[in-house]
């Protein structure tokens, strides 16, 4: 008689606790990356290559538990099976009373699609997972065009280093005040489909047409677009909300401040702010004022002050014994609060490499995640940008003027989407 495995468990990291008892049909926290291949995808190799990419990623096996005190992820062994795309995109994938998996690989034509919950890891952790993937998926599909020398997985990582918990490595106790103070920001406001689609609108075009016109404005990329995205939903404002800020939340990849190479989440946020009752609408003067912005808030005193105040909270005495019941109430207020002090989010994943022998296979990355307010994801590859909108709205106005804004300036754009 075979031994059954003993189950591990592991507590959620302090970024994973807000998000199971937020997780609803209309904000699902999923989260989607897709490559975009230059063959159409082979189902069995893409099983194939999952299999051996959950080898080096255990912890993707996990299913997510209540305890009496707080959520936990316990191993198990449930097999994952690649399936043709059949429902819409960032479903639900934490269900409360089910023991699943957190995370999904589809594919459609030349479309391999990894959609991650976010309790389980964040981008650049589930970009890890996807690139390994892709490896094992290329090298196997064309192996005799690489002979004896195949490319190897350039995540190397050992698999405690992935589970690692970054957030309580970083930890450093500093006390600090308890007192935040909270902005109340712009918020959109239109309707909602039915079937609680998520609204997803691709452009693609060129980096460096991208990069020149950015430079135009003595500016980077990622603050260019910014200040476009306010722009952009500034021109959609009706005046009497104008006296309020539009303010946009931007993920910020702690890895490049702290050393880690964790699998898991290990992010922080930070508030790019903008107020029309104050300033002019030129872009000019917002992409100075987001320029500001950003070399304020991305310091890695700033980042840290802001990851040991969160992380506080979970050593605080009473939160400790509070049941989770309870604690998900807390949290879910939290949430409300929070998200009056956002107008919309970005997200700049930034430059997707891979080793250049599976270069050749690839065609582009895309990524966005499910939402309740409107939101950009950006990532490129080689030359092509991707800049994609993820909205639980019908209505598209914000998204028509970011992108006229830019074919106005002369740079070329492909827009694809999924609204009807």
């Amino acid at each position: 008689m075979a031994r059954r495995k003993p189950v591990e468990w592991i507590r959620l990291d302090n970024a994973a606790k807000i998000f199971p008892a937020n997780s609803n049909e209309k904000d699902t926290k999923v989260f989607r990356f897709v490559c975009e291949l230059n063959d159409e995808v082979d189902r069995m190799i893409l099983e194939n290559a999952l299999d051996k990419t959950l080898q080096l990623f255990p912890f993707y096996k996990s299913v997510l538990r209540r305890g009496v005190f707080w959520y936990y992820f316990e191993s198990s062994e449930l097999k994952p099976e690649v399936k043709e795309e059949s429902k819409l995109p960032c479903a639900m994938l934490y269900h409360r009373n089910r023991r699943n998996l957190l995370f999904e690989v589809t594919y459609y034509k030349k479309r391999i699609n990894l959609e991650v919950f976010h309790s389980l890891s964040d981008g650049t952790g589930a970009l890890s997972f996807l690139k390994t993937l892709l490896h094992y998926y290329i090298t196997e599909k064309y192996r005799e065009d690489f002979g004896d020398d195949p490319p190897v997985p350039d995540y190397d990582a050992s698999i405690s280093q992935k589970m690692d918990d970054s957030f309580m490595k970083f930890y450093n106790g500093q006390k600090l005040s308890s007192k935040v103070k909270l902005t109340r920001a712009y918020s959109i406001k239109e309707r909602r489909p039915i079937d609680n689609r998520l609204n997803i609108i691709e452009g693609v075009m060129s980096v460096g047409d991208v990069i020149e016109l950015a430079h135009k404005y003595n500016s980077t990329m990622t603050i260019y677009l910014t200040a476009l995205f306010i722009k952009a939903i500034y021109q959609e404002m009706p005046v009497k909300s104008r006296r309020y800020p539009v303010v946009l939340s931007v993920p910020v990849n702690l890895r490049t401040y702290f050393p880690s190479v964790t699998a898991r989440n290990f992010f922080g946020t930070i508030s790019i702010k903008y107020d029309f009752s104050k300033n002019s609408d030129k872009l000019e003067d917002i992409i100075n004022e987001v320029k500001a912005s950003f070399e304020r808030e991305l310091t890695q005193e700033k980042l840290s002050e802001h990851m040991n105040r969160l992380i506080a909270l979970e050593h605080n005495a009473f939160m400790r014994v509070v049941p989770l019941a309870i604690k998900d109430v807390v949290l879910i207020f939290a949430n409300y609060l929070n998200s009056r002090g956002i107008t919309a989010t970005l997200s700049n994943v930034g430059r997707i490499t891979v080793d250049e022998k599976l270069e050749p296979y690839i065609g582009m990355f895309n990524c966005f995640t499910s939402a309740r307010r409107p939101q950009i994801a950006i990532c490129s590859y080689k030359d092509k940008l991707v800049v994609s909108f993820a909205s639980p709205f019908e209505s598209t106005d914000i998204q028509k003027n970011f992108y006229r804004f830019l074919t106005a300036e002369g740079v070329n754009i492909t827009i694809s989407t999924n609204a009807r």
